[in-house]
């Protein structure tokens, strides 16, 4: 992990004092927004548990939180931004030292702080807001949890609800209706595109039963997301995870799509950072060609762990950036290593940083995709508002994200019930697709619209 000071230093906030050039990367928002100035904050959280143990980074989940925080502002304005707490996501060192609630506890805490810090920040936009708070939150956030080797992922996920809300109460305070209207100006070109359909990832976590695979291939899944990293050794992990693939592409091998130019249906895969070596995911690519699942990856998700620096451009395939990405820096880093996507995750490293990283993107014509935290239906539309404006993802032509709730939380029909447009057409799966319209685009998914279930939540 880098330490405070070249955190900083990347994310550009230390400029000033440095003397760096980051001229390339640094797109400050024309200050013509109004000035906003919160006075009033609240939070609340929900324990949402999961159908069976979630696994991925070696890990297992049994719950998630979700959390709703509040902001008022001086005007009068309130704004609700929900997110989903996934420590084993954010840190997962961390994640393994405590129990499952004590971890989740400890990020709650850092939602909270990060609201009192937006109290005594008035900001005339979130980008810039978040750049402000940063860097006193990482030195809470890092007292808070006794790490001073903390991933910035734990804090940039514990942002996402007060990220959310300083969004929606910018949109409010300067009358903006839409998403495409609150994007600010030198983030448009990242998002400038309009796709009417977004293909589905369909996550196929660690012990996911082979018939519910099947059903979802039957249903028209057509790109499947393979979970790698199991547990144990480097070793153990490579021989797990090829005899996953074994398992998966023998029960997929044959099934055709009318949604692919050839009929295929697509892999994916994404090992969270698991992988110490490059020698190790070449092992498992040259399984993938044995057995015949080779001509089906379109791309592998963080294969390696975050200080890996070993160029990619010679492994044959796509590979996608995630966690190891925090920032304009990082993304340039791991482009210049031979990376060939970059994966926002707007639902987990905060829509501000997730602008920024699809702007970078857009300028290098390096594609996009967004992947899911097993989030809830409301910010699954977070999540697809970012997508639906993404340029087209080669060999697939058309936008594409990750959305895994519905598979894995017990709740998940009562929680459709708290999308404020439960039932819109855009909000449910078709052959593998969401298809978007013009009322999809109007209404920006929904995510203006207040939820109900959450708003009750500040109502005692």
């Amino acid at each position: 992990m880098m330490d405070r000071r070249q955190f900083l230093k990347n994310t550009g906030l230390i400029t000033a004092f440095s003397g760096g050039d980051f001229s390339e990367i640094i797109h400050p928002i024309p200050q013509t927004m109004k000035n906003i100035k919160v006075i009033k904050t609240d939070s609340d959280f929900e324990r949402e548990k999961l159908v069976r143990p979630f696994g991925f980074k070696g890990g297992y989940l049994s719950e998630l939180w979700q959390v709703a925080s509040k902001l008022e502002s001086s005007s009068g304005h309130s704004k609700i931004g929900v997110a989903t707490q996934s420590v084993l996501y954010g840190d997962a060192d961390l994640f393994s030292s405590y129990s499952e609630a004590g971890g989740n506890a400890l990020m709650y805490l850092v939602v909270n702080k990060a609201l009192e810090l937006i109290k005594e920040t008035p900001f005339t936009n979130p980008v810039s807001l978040l750049d402000t708070i940063f860097p006193e939150l990482l030195v809470q956030a890092e007292q808070i949890t006794g790490r001073q080797d903390l991933n910035v992922n734990f804090i940039y996920n514990a942002l996402v609800s007060t990220d959310n809300a300083a969004w929606l109460l910018y949109a409010a305070e300067n009358q903006f209706k839409n998403f495409d209207e609150m994007i600010p100006e030198n983030y448009k070109k990242g998002l400038s595109h309009r796709n009417d359909k977004v293909a589905i990832m369909y996550q196929i976590p660690y012990g996911m039963p082979m018939q519910e695979i099947k059903d979802a291939a039957k249903a028209g899944f057509f790109v499947f997301k393979i979970k790698t990293g199991y547990p144990g050794s480097q070793e153990v992990m490579l021989q797990n995870d090829m005899e996953r693939l074994t398992e998966v592409h023998k029960a997929l091998k044959g099934l055709r799509t009318n949604q692919t130019k050839d009929g295929k249906l697509i892999y994916t895969m994404d090992a969270n950072a698991r992988y110490e070596r490059k020698e190790t995911l070449m092992r498992y690519l040259d399984h993938a060609k044995k057995i015949g699942a080779y001509e089906h990856i379109l791309f592998y998700e963080e294969p390696f762990t975050e200080h890996n620096e070993e160029n990619v451009s010679d492994v044959g395939i796509r590979i996608a950036a995630d966690e190891s990405v925090h920032n304009e820096m990082d993304a340039i880093r791991r482009i210049e290593q031979g990376y060939g996507a970059m994966v926002l995750k707007g639902i987990a490293k905060t829509l501000s940083q997730s602008m920024k990283i699809a702007n970078l993107a857009a300028e290098r014509k390096i594609p996009c995709l967004c992947a899911d935290l097993t989030v809830n239906p409301i910010l699954i539309d977070w999540n697809k508002n970012l997508t639906a404006r993404l340029m087209p993802f080669p060999g697939i032509e058309m936008g594409f994200m990750e959305t895994n709730g519905d598979m894995n939380y017990r709740n998940w029909k009562n929680m459709l019930g708290y999308h404020p447009q439960s039932g819109a057409s855009w909000t449910k799966a078709r052959n593998g697709v969401f298809e978007l319209n013009d009322d999809y685009y109007k209404r920006s998914g929904g995510i203006f619209e207040p939820s109900a279930h959450y708003t009750e939540m500040f109502n005692p």
